[in-house]
């Protein structure tokens, strides 16, 4: 996880936070445009994350939730301000993500934890969770998504999808759409800089804002190609399957998740 030293002096925050960040080191750790992430060298270390007015709500509640079952960090603040921005303030997960040379060096055993991980947590009970319906979202979104011609058929780097109309992946969507249920809890994001390990001991999650009770195979699908991204390599998609257990993989169920995936 990167971090860039910044002066905070040039940082516009609200007041309630200007005694805790005073006289200590802030860092950027910013991975997206669309939120800006900062790390606050104070105590075992809290992250700052500021984006759009709503847009960290949820998020908010979904660590909450995460945190409650020993998964995620502890939100300490969320604050929407009168200026349109949302800030939320959570606890370090100690440990690095799996982005970190420590994992990415020995692939296959960074392949298997990630798998077994993902089992582990889809095995869990969601009573209580904030989202108990995240694919009505999902749908929701590649539905607007595809009415405002957002369509990225090169997304995965293949030649799956080459020949392909929007028309023609959307059609396949809404024929598959019932092949997803909501029935487990899913991170929804679940890629390598999301997942933090302490020597190779699970830590925690972060970046919660797409979870919920949602489809095994979003995550899975994310964990498949996280690991191609990050590796440079397909090698190790059969092993990642192996190791979560192919027993609760449906291939049709994957196809649709990638076809979604691709209206964003």
């Amino acid at each position: 996880m990167k971090r860039t030293e910044i002066d905070v002096s040039y940082v516009e925050l609200p007041n309630e936070f200007d005694a805790f960040i005073r006289g200590v080191k802030i860092y950027d750790s910013s991975c997206s445009p669309e939120a800006r992430v900062l790390f606050i060298e104070r105590d075992r270390g809290y992250f700052l994350k500021s984006a759009p007015a709503g847009s960290l709500k949820k998020e908010a509640e979904l660590t909450r939730f995460f945190y409650s079952r020993g998964l995620s960090a502890e939100v300490l603040a969320y604050i929407s301000d009168k200026d349109g921005r949302d800030f939320l303030l959570t606890s370090r997960v100690q440990g690095e993500d799996l982005t970190h040379p420590t994992y990415l060096d020995d692939p296959k055993r960074l392949c298997d934890v990630l798998a077994t991980t993902l089992r582990e947590l889809h095995s869990l009970d969601f009573d209580g969770c904030p989202v108990a319906d995240r694919m009505a979202d999902y749908f929701y979104t590649a539905e607007q998504n595809y009415r405002k011609g957002i369509f990225d058929k090169e997304l995965f780097g293949g030649e799956k999808y080459k020949n392909m109309s929007a028309d023609d992946a959307w059609r396949i969507l809404c024929e598959g759409r019932d092949l997803l249920r909501s029935d487990t809890l899913i991170h929804g994001d679940y890629c390598l800089p999301n997942v933090i390990f302490d020597k190779w001991h699970f830590g925690g999650f972060i970046d919660l804002g797409n979870g919920g009770v949602g489809d095994r195979h979003v995550d899975i699908f994310w964990g498949a190609w996280t690991l191609w991204y990050n590796l440079h390599t397909d090698e190790y998609r059969d092993r990642f399957f192996d190791a979560y257990g192919r027993d609760e993989i449906n291939g049709d169920a994957l196809d649709i998740v990638e076809i979604a995936e691709t209206f964003g």
